[in-house]
């Protein structure tokens, strides 16, 4: 069974965005402007950059409107 090259990030119901595998780990591409800080950021594993996602959303939740 091969591993996907794709995943899609959500967060709380919502699509942060989505990773795709390359030769150095997975990059990010936002879907929506929150998670734009990410957008090109390259990463180890699909986890690894669906909890910084999360960490994006958080922060924000802290933060006022």
């Amino acid at each position: 069974m091969s591993q996907a090259n794709a995943y899609i990030i959500e967060i709380h119901d919502r699509a942060a965005g989505i990773v795709t595998r390359d030769a150095r780990g997975f990059r990010f591409f936002s879907s929506e402007r929150l998670f734009d800080s990410l957008e090109g950021r390259q990463f180890r594993s699909a986890r690894e950059a669906e909890r910084a996602a999360r960490a994006v959303f958080s922060a924000r939740g802290r933060r006022p409107s």
